[in-house]
C-alpha cells in the first residue's frame, strides 16, 4: 500500500472512532434515531478502514505456488467487503431504525447534545475528507472527482473519498432532522433522517461494490500508463511492429504487460536481447510493471484472435 493511502486511511481511522464515541454518548443523552444512525456510521466507517489495512498488509505478501503473480488483489478484495458492510452494517441499520423510530415516535431531548456533536463531528470529518482529497489530488491529474473515482486503480482512495463525503452529506441529514423535530416538536422528522442517512450509505455502498467488482475481475492499464507502455515498445529500434498488446492490473501498483511483437532479430541471440531491451524499456517507463511477458511473432495482414 503506498504511503499516501495509508495516511488517509490513518486519519479517516481516527477521526471516524472518536466521531463515533462522541456521537453514542450524544444518542445516550438525546434518544435521537439520527444520532444513532450516524454512530452506527461512524463504527462501520471505523471498521472499514481496519479493513483496508488488512487488505494493504496482506497485499505485500510475496508470491507462493498457489498465487503465483502476489497476492496484490487483496487490496481489492477488502475494498469491495467495505461496500458490504457499509450496506448491511451502516444503510440497512439505519433505514430499519428510522422506520421504527417514525412508527413508534419519541421525542429528542437535550438536543444541545446533539449540535455540539455535530458540530465537532463535521470539522473532524472535515479534516479526514481534505487528507484524502490532498493524497488523491497528484494521482487525480485533469481528472474530475467523478471521474477519477470510477479509473483509479486505489481501491483505498475510492473508499476514502466516497466515505467522508457521505459522512459529511450524513450529517446534514442529522442536523435537519433533529432541528426540525426539535421546531415541529415532531420526532418523526428525526426517523426520516435517519431513513435518509440509510439511503444514502445504499447508494454509497452500491457504488463501490461496482467499482470494486470491475477491479475484482481485473481492469487494464489506464490510459496515462498504456499510452506511455505503447510508446515505450514503439521507441525501440528492434520493433517493427506491435502486433497485439494486453495489460492487467494484478494490483493498484503490480501490472501484467503482455505483447506479441514483430521483432527484426536474426537469431536467438539477438532475439533474447531485443525482448531484454524491450522488456526494460517499459519498465522504464512504467514502473509499476513488475511482470512482462514479450511474444516474438511475424505480422501477418490477418492475424488469428490473441491466445491463438
Amino acid at each position: 500500500m503506498a504511503e499516501e493511502s495509508r495516511g488517509a486511511i490513518a486519519a479517516a481511522f481516527t477521526a471516524n472512532l472518536g466521531i463515533a464515541i462522541a456521537k453514542f454518548a450524544a444518542f445516550a443523552f438525546t434518544g435521537a434515531a439520527s444520532m444513532l444512525a450516524e454512530g452506527i456510521h461512524s463504527l462501520a466507517d471505523t471498521g472499514n478502514q481496519l479493513l483496508l489495512f488488512v487488505g494493504g498488509k496482506r497485499a505485500h505478501r510475496p508470491p507462493d505456488e498457489l498465487h503465483q503473480f502476489g497476492h496484490g488483489g487483496e487490496r481489492y478484495f477488502y475494498a469491495f467487503v467495505v461496500a458490504l458492510v457499509l450496506f448491511s452494517l451502516g444503510s440497512l441499520f439505519a433505514i430499519v431504525e428510522g422506520i421504527d423510530h417514525y412508527l413508534h415516535p419519541g421525542s429528542v431531548e437535550d438536543p444541545l447534545w446533539a449540535y455540539v456533536v455535530l458540530a465537532i463531528s463535521i470539522v473532524l470529518e472535515s479534516f479526514s475528507l481534505r487528507t484524502a482529497v490532498k493524497e488523491a489530488r497528484p494521482r487525480k491529474r485533469q481528472l474530475s472527482w467523478p471521474s477519477f473515482i470510477r479509473r483509479t486503480k486505489s481501491p483505498e482512495l475510492s473508499v476514502l473519498l466516497l466515505e467522508d463525503s457521505g459522512a459529511l452529506c450524513g450529517l446534514l441529514f442529522a442536523t435537519i432532522g433533529v432541528t426540525a423535530a426539535q421546531i415541529t416538536d415532531d420526532a418523526r422528522w428525526d426517523a426520516l433522517g435517519s431513513v435518509a442517512i440509510g439511503l444514502l450509505l445504499a447508494v454509497i455502498a452500491f457504488v463501490l461494490a461496482v467499482e470494486m467488482k470491475s477491479l475484482l475481475i481485473g481492469e487494464s492499464a489506464s490510459g496515462p500508463n498504456a499510452e506511455a507502455i505503447r510508446a515505450a515498445i514503439e521507441s525501440c529500434p528492434e520493433v517493427r511492429r506491435i502486433i497485439h498488446l494486453r495489460t492487467l492490473h494484478l494490483g493498484p501498483d503490480e501490472l501484467l504487460v503482455a505483447a506479441k511483437l514483430d521483432l527484426a532479430a536474426d537469431s536467438y541471440e539477438e532475439l533474447a536481447r531485443e525482448i531484454d531491451q524491450v522488456e526494460a524499456a517499459i519498465r522504464a517507463a512504467v514502473p509499476i510493471a513488475t511482470v512482462i511477458y514479450i511474444e516474438p511473432d511475424l505480422y501477418r495482414s490477418v492475424e488469428p484472435p490473441p491466445g491463438r
